[in-house]
């Protein structure tokens, strides 16, 4: 091979290879241009989105006046910087007072600014998604396939309304609505500037499940639930939902059948935890089948769902907890959209009621009006509190007595041609009944009173009553009390409404406080009583012994996240008494007090007089 044919590698281009300085400082200024060129644009795109640009503040206002008037003093200066800094250090020094020309001027540009500009629409807010091992619609898949026999046996305990579950998914976003004016300390829903109480008698309207009976403990030895654990195939996680499934799967409708169908029924929708297992402790109550039908299974779900909450909102567990399809119903059963007089009769359990179209078209008009709270609460006219418009599913109207143990808030009146069949009961000919017979109730006995005389008198002295003030010596008939407390002491009291919750305030001094119905001028008391440990409070009612009239009351005291709570019936006196009545009361720790020494209460009063008088 020639000379001329061999390579010549000291001319060979190797510039592909490795780049050279310059070429690499080519290179960094075009990035650099490019980064400028693309910066420059967006805030051109900025300018042009955002309009008018903010305006100015004080300390920019003086800076610009200050480097000009500082360059044309300062030709030898080298630039804006020096120029910057000497303004910066003139500004640390100046006077509040030498500083207001500037601050004056920046806040008329600032005032003519908000003035001139429109208001932004705030951002959507990002929803936060939930997460809940609630599934109606898995529960619904499995009692599907329940045999005749195996819903007779689901009957027998107690359970049989959620065969007629017909909701399959929950509406996460009303779930999430709800959640967040979920009170848990007052176990109440705060939506449509209302606040609502919830009982176990709301979760047996709603859910089905009794409501009275034994509370149900599920704690125990763990050595009487040993077999049960192994039958169950129970590790430290649980009880597995799968596992539950294969069960309700096999023929048969004993007490196996119905052990496997609570344990899955409790952990998919009644008392779901934030674990994917059901929870092994509800075998503690599942060891004597014969008595799972006498327990209380309303007040559990409302407990275990306010605890599963607590729980979720200080971080223990990122999942929620409880049966919220029972709070998803609830609100559609207490808010209503077209209007009171648009309503039907309510169905109970209301859940056999609720299907996916009707939950659809719900949500679909909850939208149309703006969203969720759009509506008007309605829970009282809805059975929720009291209504005579409820209708059981294949039983007729509810009994009167029956009636009136959900009678938890406000109470419409009862007239007696609304009540079909069901009648006031009388013990005798001779003797009234002053409260529902069977529950606890006094009479009043008139077979005594031999004569129209006696029987006068008789209601004559009952119908005394005296002002509660010391200083007053007013007494009389009881029909006048109220006109002379309203006309002689009407700064005296406290005046509030039946069913609406009253915030008051017991000084150090004070033993007692007046409050006035508004509606039909009542008086009651708040009696405050002292004792080693703390301070006891109750109600009581100003009025005849003989009236009828019955009123339902609560007191909560509250210290932090810690709250104490009185639910009783306010005895009815004829005035006021020295010392505590003996009566229901609360006791509230001195803990509980102010830093001054008052006693601050929440008070909230019923009507139920016209549940048991006609």
């Amino acid at each position: 091979m020639s000379a001329d044919s061999s390579p010549d590698f000291d001319r060979t281009d190797i510039s592909p290879l490795v780049n050279s300085d310059e070429d690499s400082m080519a290179s960094k200024r075009k990035e650099a241009t490019s980064s400028e060129f693309e910066c420059s644009r967006r805030k051109k795109k900025k300018k042009k989105q955002g309009g008018t640009p903010r305006p100015a503040c004080s300390w920019v206002h003086f800076s610009r006046e200050f480097i000009k008037e500082y360059s044309a003093s300062h030709p030898e200066s080298s630039g804006l910087k020096v120029a910057t800094r000497a303004a910066s250090d003139a500004w640390k020094v100046m006077t509040v007072q030498e500083k207001e020309k500037y601050t004056k001027r920046a806040r008329e540009v600032w005032d003519d600014y908000l003035s001139s500009t429109p208001v932004r629409e705030p951002k959507p807010r990002k929803q936060a998604n939930l997460v809940t091992r609630c599934s109606p619609g898995r529960l619904v898949n499995v009692m599907k396939r329940f045999t005749p026999d195996q819903k007779e046996a689901v009957k027998s305990i107690g359970f049989g309304s959620l065969l007629d579950l017909k909701c399959r998914t929950l509406r996460r976003s009303l779930c999430l609505w709800l959640l967040e004016r979920f009170n848990t300390i007052r176990r109440s829903l705060e939506i449509c500037g209302k606040r609502i109480p919830l009982s176990p008698r709301d979760v047996e309207l709603v859910m089905g499940l009794p409501a009275s009976g034994k509370d149900v403990v599920n704690s125990g030895p763990d050595d009487l639930v040993a077999h049960l654990r192994l039958k169950y195939n129970a590790s430290n996680r649980g009880i597995s939902v799968k596992f539950l499934e294969e069960k309700l799967g096999e023929p048969g409708a004993g007490d196996d059948f119905k052990r496997a169908f609570l344990l899955y029924v409790l952990g998919t929708l009644l008392c779901p935890t934030a674990r994917l297992d059901v929870s092994p402790s509800f075998l503690h109550f599942l060891t004597d089948m014969d008595a799972v039908h006498e327990y209380n299974w309303a007040k559990f779900l409302l407990d275990k769902l306010v605890r599963e909450v607590s729980r979720f909102r200080q971080g223990k567990q990122r999942a929620v907890g409880g049966c919220l399809l029972f709070l998803q119903l609830f609100y559609y059963e207490s808010v209503a959209i077209g209007g009171p007089c648009e309503l039907g009769p309510v169905v109970v359990p209301c859940l056999s009621l609720w299907t996916e179209e009707h939950i659809s078209e719900r949500e679909k008009q909850e939208k149309e009006l703006g969203g969720y709270g759009s509506g008007e609460v309605v829970c009282n006219e809805r059975g929720l509190g009291m209504s005579l418009l409820v209708e059981k599913a294949n039983v007729g109207v509810l009994p009167l007595r029956e009636v009136a143990l959900r009678a938890i808030r406000t109470i419409p009146p009862l007239h007696e041609d609304n009540l079909g069949n069901e009648a006031l009961t009388y013990k005798d000919e001779n003797s009234l009944s002053s409260k529902i017979e069977g529950y606890g109730y006094n009479t009043m006995d008139f077979s005594n009173m031999n004569d129209r005389n006696d029987l006068i008198a008789y209601s004559h002295s009952q119908s005394q009553s005296t002002c509660p003030l010391p200083s007053c010596n007013f007494t009389g008939l009881f029909e006048h009390l109220s006109d002379h407390f309203t006309r002689e002491h009407w700064d005296s009291g406290h005046r509030f409404q039946y069913n609406c919750p009253l915030p008051v305030s017991l000084g150090m001094d004070e033993t007692f406080l007046v409050l006035q119905a508004e509606d039909d001028g009542l008086l009651f008391l708040l009696n405050k009583g002292t004792e080693n440990i703390g301070h006891t409070v109750m109600v009581t009612c100003i009025g005849p012994s003989s009236s009828n009239e019955r009123f339902l009351y609560y007191i909560v005291s509250e210290r932090g996240s810690s709250s104490l709570r009185l639910k009783s019936y306010a005895e009815t006196l004829p005035g006021r008494v020295d010392g505590i009545p003996p009566s229901d009361f609360l006791l509230v720790p001195f803990g509980y007090l102010s830093s001054c020494g008052e006693l601050n209460l929440e008070v909230c009063i019923w009507n139920s007089s016209d549940l048991v008088g006609s």
